[in-house]
């Protein structure tokens, strides 16, 4: 009796010291989670996407775990960034339009409210460590100066660790918001933001201590504009894309077709009217256009080696296994017009230059899709999504067709950490989460109907089933709503087949939804007005 009584105080003991993730019913058996986020980044950019640039790291995590074929974003940096966070509409979460005004509604006061609760306050709270590097982009501009008020910055939003720019963008050599912590910081050195955001996040990982799980988002802003590479990067790529875009986008859509990522019932649509065909470019807007796409390219090849590095560190610290990794673009190749600073051809990729890739790259990144970033047809919604997990997806290298949607990740990240959607936090109520979690097809391609909805800027989109109805928007012109077209989105994912007048009971019904959704949604009022006048009303109120 004594030998028995002496062991029990003895595992009473142990039990005592143990820590909270080694106690029994601890949560410690919970995969790792990764979020990889790319800024910009077309449908068909990437190689086991159809792409032709260098991206073997990504590539790899593809062919070892799955890939999504019909998964969304919401459009542009902000809606995504506020969805993927908080697993609801942007308008729910504030989030309705940009970071650069608040529009005096609920749904557009350009900062992330405190209806919502962010992937890592859930986590946090499921026990696990949370970490985010890169670019957050959820703060009011007003809001991201080193005196704040940071209430909405992301150790104040249920991050334990944080190292990025809070802004949107800018250069990649002397990037500004730059911040550690709660604490802002210049680049120094040989700097380059996307090695920075790499480097950080395998350092990250490196230091976390075994026996807690943690989540990581990691945000590049990678390859949104300006162009800026390293010039051993551009070398690599320079000379490439003389054969054009006309070529090269045909070529991207016959490797999507021998991929199984297309559907030969897709027509490739033609560019838009103001994309001059490449034979009628002179030697001079050839070689510089060249330029454009190779700077493009080699920023999202030196992003693939940086990712390669952070699943170095996970693997040497023996992470790599429990880890489930995710890797999305925000929002589709972007056909804006930036040129500043100096703007000779050979100075493209250099921080002197200011300058983005322009529409017809934009065309041939989104290839076989319509439209752009801030557009709601396919586009501009459609992102990759590769999901790696080996001790959790015994399928390697396949399709899932389950349709998704960023508003997914938060409740996939939930189901993965054995977390609960809380209904109040910190004593506010919270929303009712809007997305699914994807788990249950991590092993299985069958899939469920989805009733999915975006609005930015006026454009309208609703994807019900194998339906689609959308719309453009008309700039400046009240009430800013364009002519709903409609779609048989699972045989004509190119939209090139409008079915609206064939079919006006179903454009009468999937409006009624959209606009049940809107109301619900806080997106009204609808606003379709440029960006300056935007800003100009935001900084009346």
């Amino acid at each position: 009796m004594k030998i028995i009584h002496y062991l029990v105080i003895v595992c009473l003991v142990l039990l005592s010291c143990a820590r909270p993730s080694e106690m029994p019913g601890s949560r410690s058996g919970n995969p790792n989670i990764l979020i990889i986020m790319a800024d910009d980044m077309g449908f068909s950019d990437l190689g086991s996407y159809g792409g032709e640039i260098s991206t073997p790291h990504i590539d790899r995590l593809a062919a070892n775990g799955i890939r999504y074929t019909s998964f969304y974003n919401a459009g542009r940096c902000c809606p995504t960034r506020a969805s993927l966070l908080t697993g609801l509409y942007p308008h729910q979460a504030g989030m309705g339009w940009m970071t650069a005004a608040d529009l005096g509604t609920e749904g557009y006061t350009g900062e992330i409210n405190n209806q919502c609760v962010t992937i890592g306050e859930v986590l946090g709270k499921s026990g696990y460590s949370t970490y985010m590097v890169g670019k957050w982009h959820v703060t009011a501009d007003k809001n991201m100066g080193p005196e704040g008020p940071g209430d909405s910055w992301p150790l104040q939003r249920g991050f334990d660790r944080y190292y990025g720019p809070h802004n949107g963008g800018g250069s990649y050599f002397t990037t500004s918001g730059l911040t550690y912590g709660n604490e802002r910081i210049q680049p120094s050195g040989d700097f380059y933001l996307t090695d920075a955001l790499s480097d950080t996040a395998a350092s990250f990982i490196r230091k976390h201590e075994p026996g807690r799980p943690f989540f990581m988002y990691l945000a590049y802003t990678a390859p949104h504009f300006p162009l800026h590479a390293k010039s051993e990067d551009i070398a690599k790529y320079t000379g490439k894309y003389r054969d054009g875009w006309d070529s090269l986008r045909s070529k991207r859509y016959q490797h999507m077709l021998e991929l199984g990522l297309a559907d030969a019932s897709w027509v490739l649509t033609p560019p838009m009217p103001d994309v001059r065909e490449w034979k009628n470019l002179d030697e001079a807007e050839q070689r510089e256009f060249d330029r454009r796409m190779a700077v493009y390219a080699a920023q999202i090849d030196n992003m693939d080696r940086g990712i390669g590095r952070v699943m170095d560190a996970l693997e040497d610290k023996g992470f790599l296994d429990h880890t489930v990794v995710m890797f999305l673009s925000d929002n589709g190749g972007t056909s804006e017009f930036i040129s500043r600073g100096i703007r000779d051809p050979a100075n493209i990729g250099s921080d002197e230059s200011y300058e983005s890739y322009r529409k017809p790259w934009a065309t041939m990144s989104n290839t076989p899709f319509r439209f752009f970033k801030q557009w709601v047809h396919e586009g501009g919604i459609s992102t990759p999504l590769i999901v790696h997990w080996p001790a959790g997806i015994k399928d390697k290298g396949l399709f899932r067709h389950q349709v998704g949607h960023v508003i997914d990740l938060l409740p996939t990240c939930l189901e993965l950490a054995g977390g609960e959607y809380p209904e109040k936090y910190q004593g506010n109520p919270i929303l009712p989460r809007e997305g699914i979690s994807l788990v249950h097809s991590f092993n299985s391609d069958e899939t469920e109907e989805r009733l999915l909805f975006w609005e930015h800027q006026a454009t309208r989109a609703v994807r019900m089933g194998d339906w689609k109805l959308v719309a453009n928007s008309t700039p400046d012109v009240k009430p800013y709503t364009g002519p709903w077209e409609l779609y048989h989105i699972k045989s004509d994912r190119a939209e090139s087949d409008d079915l609206s007048l064939r079919y006006p009971e179903k454009v009468r019904e999937m409006d009624s939804i959209w606009n049940r959704w809107a109301i619900r949604c806080n997106v009204y009022p609808l606003d379709g007005r440029g960006w300056f006048e935007r800003l100009e009303k935001g900084n009346q109120l």
